[in-house]
């Protein structure tokens, strides 16, 4: 393993727009990892009767009509939150966009490191944990590979703040997310497709 240096010329990237887009798609992709499953119980829903707390004349204290009023302690929640999706939808140009924009931004910014090749003895974390630091990786990181490699998978799960995915997998969110993103060559090559397109 070791580091292959890159040379991107800038009309291969795209730094002249796409802001807009990537600030709509890593909304969405954090929506949707919202779980919307808060509940409330309105007036209708809690448990009681229809029967009047107190006689409408003469007590002195204001009208009610019926315990379940959200204004008496124990009463339903006015307009409270009902499960529901927080799922967005996101034009496939617009997230190609996004993409392209997010990994361009990275390229130019020098935070991309390519690799000939992930190989390792043994699946050992300090074996990954040795590499990245003779890389000079010392944040967070993202591992990108062309095809899932079980061996790369295991040294890379227990690592704090390193993640793992596949060129064709990675996602704006998750690249953004990475000081770092460190990938082998075969990977590199499905990354720079993606942007042509």
């Amino acid at each position: 393993m070791k580091k292959i240096d890159i040379a991107i010329d800038n009309s291969q990237l795209v730094l002249d727009k796409g802001e807009q887009a990537l600030k709509d798609v890593v909304t969405a992709i954090r929506n949707a990892m919202r779980a919307g499953t808060a509940c409330t119980k309105g007036k209708g829903e809690v448990a009681g009767s229809n029967k009047k707390p107190w006689k409408q004349k003469g007590t002195g204290n204001a009208r009610a009509g019926f315990r379940q009023s959200p204004v008496w302690r124990g009463g339903g929640v006015a307009h409270g939150p009902k499960p529901r999706s927080f799922v967005q939808k996101v034009n496939k140009k617009v997230a190609a966009l996004a993409f392209a924009r997010a990994l361009s931004d990275k390229i130019s910014a020098g935070d991309v490191i390519v690799v000939d090749e992930f190989k390792f003895e043994a699946p050992k974390t300090k074996l990954m944990a040795a590499f990245l630091k003779e890389l000079g990786v010392d944040r967070s990181a993202i591992i990108v590979q062309k095809d899932v490699d079980d061996t790369t998978l295991l040294v890379t799960s227990n690592l704090p703040r390193i993640d793992y995915s596949t060129a064709q997998a990675l996602d704006v969110y998750s690249l953004m997310a990475a000081k770092k993103v460190v990938c082998d060559k075969a990977g590199f090559d499905v990354l720079m497709a993606r942007i042509a397109k």
